[in-house]
């Protein structure tokens, strides 16, 4: 099952778990109040709200961090475009000689950094593509020390190339360690179980009324079932509908201006 599969299957179950619990809650509560008419709302209100209050406060929490994530990985994406533009860049400080095989190299390694988030969602891919990525930064590494140590190479190339190429380097590991950054899985837990906690309170609630509000129940079991699936999106944005994948144009045209 394709990740887009799987967080539409959590998206239905959360909907129809809230809506039986809704229906349930209402049927306690009808029960409840035909038994003890008086006691039967009391104290609910306080705990509804503490309830309520901390479901809003984990849906904020999780999306505000979604978010977050979102946009830094978006903002990687450029600095990593960046880093290697000005690698590329000072090649011209070293060789003429030297200059044809690392321009070669930095053809391929765009094309690696490339393939790595497009053959996403196959993670064992996507690693073996990483692995290629690191070994061909060791022989561009590699190839531009011996290319600055040569007699016709200026003074200074090896001061402005190296940096540059150091940076290059790695913006790799810190673009690969934030696509693993990711709330704790009992987060998530905890907003799937708190959601349905809530519809059976608002179930409860709702048993005053001789007949059930249909628009209300299944109007607050779809909004926060819509709310979880786009929070799972924003956290998943190489494997959902929700992606980063357009600014990877910036590194398309970069690998564009090298040929």
């Amino acid at each position: 099952m394709n990740y887009t599969a799987f967080t539409l299957l959590l998206t239905l179950v959360l909907f129809v778990g809230m809506v039986l619990l809704l229906e349930l809650g209402r049927r306690i509560g009808v029960r409840r109040m035909a038994n003890d008419p008086e006691g039967a709302q009391a104290g609910t209100g306080a705990v509804d709200g503490a309830v309520f209050a901390l479901l809003g406060l984990l849906i904020a929490f999780t999306f505000s961090g979604a978010a977050t994530r979102f946009d830094e990985r978006r903002n990687l994406i450029v600095q990593e475009t960046n880093d290697i533009g000005t690698a590329y860049l000072r090649l011209d400080l070293l060789p003429a000689s030297a200059q044809p095989a690392l321009r070669d190299l930095f053809r391929r390694y765009v094309d690696s950094r490339l393939e790595v988030y497009r053959k996403l969602p196959d993670i064992e891919a996507a690693r073996v593509e990483l692995v290629r990525s690191n070994q061909l930064q060791g022989e561009i590494w590699r190839q531009a020390v011996a290319a600055g140590r040569m007699s016709e190479a200026p003074p200074a190339a090896n001061m402005l190339l190296l940096p540059a190429l150091n940076q290059m380097i790695d913006i790799t590991t810190t673009r690969t360690m934030a696509a693993q950054v990711h709330p704790p899985l009992v987060i998530f837990v905890l907003l799937f179980g708190l959601a349905l906690v809530a519809a059976l309170l608002a179930g409860y609630g709702m048993a005053g009324g001789k007949k059930r509000s249909w628009i209300h129940m299944i109007g607050f079991a779809a909004t926060m079932a819509l709310a979880v699936n786009i929070i799972i999106d924003i956290e998943y944005p190489r494997l959902g509908l929700i992606r980063v994948d357009a600014f990877d144009q910036a590194l398309v045209e970069l690998r564009a201006s090298m040929n």
